[in-house]
């Protein structure tokens, strides 16, 4: 029997009040990041709209703003009196290569606090790391186009 058929999702959304992210999108954040993980799959149940509201202490149409985002992004769909379900999934690592990952990560979080960083230098720093290296990969992607645009007289 699976979590979804008991009526029990498997995902517990939290919140970061000092983030600065709305809270509709910390909650679908939270809904990707657990897909991408494999914590939720198609055909579990996303928490009632009523127990995030008692749980989290918000506005319901908050919650109800997040599941709508859900649904146009096409990874949940909303049942009439039965409640949000996942419908999709995102592109994720096979499990083997995403241990291995954590493993890595696990790892590094550890240096980085012998070295001193508290969870915010870390997080800074990883975030830091993540701009850069989208910046470098958008680049690449640009002078990608660029060259191909001028091998084809384009340019």
């Amino acid at each position: 029997m699976t979590s979804a058929s008991r009526g029990v999702s498997p995902i517990e959304f939290r919140l970061d009040l000092a983030s600065g992210v709305p809270t509709y999108l910390q909650l679908v954040h939270q809904v990707e990041h657990a897909l991408r993980l494999d914590y939720l799959a198609p055909g579990d149940q996303l928490p009632k709209v009523r127990d995030v509201v008692a749980e989290l202490a918000i506005n319901p149409n908050t919650v109800l703003k997040a599941y709508r985002e859900l649904e146009t992004k096409g990874l949940a769909v909303g049942r009439p009196g039965q409640g949000t379900f996942i419908v999709a999934t995102l592109g994720q690592v096979a499990l083997p290569e995403l241990t291995e990952l954590r493993r890595s990560l696990v790892s590094w979080v550890a240096a980085a606090d012998a070295a001193g960083l508290d969870e915010d230098g870390i997080a800074a720093l990883v975030a830091n790391v993540l701009r850069d290296f989208r910046e470098r990969r958008a680049g690449a992607a640009d002078r990608r186009g660029a060259a191909r645009a001028e091998a084809e007289g384009v340019a």
